[in-house]
């Protein structure tokens, strides 16, 4: 259950501020990008394209701690 309330919390900081939105996408899809060093760049684009509604949904929570890791760090 606190996993699910923590998914929530990200999943709505996430919709509701674009420029934490656009940081989060990105950290997943250079985390996603680097899990798949053998596809091609044209190749992980297409499978980001279609991969990134489950990947930004089922990510949310670590995005969302790293901005946070981030932003103690600077």
């Amino acid at each position: 259950m606190e996993r699910d309330n923590l998914m929530h919390g990200a999943r709505t900081a996430l919709n509701t501020n674009e420029e934490i939105r656009a940081w989060a996408e990105q950290y997943l899809k250079e985390k996603t990008r680097a899990e798949q060093p053998e596809s091609s760049d044209e190749e992980f684009e297409k499978y980001w394209k279609y991969h990134k509604p489950e990947i930004m949904h089922a990510g949310a929570a670590e995005a969302m701690q790293a901005f946070k890791q981030r932003d103690r760090e600077n």
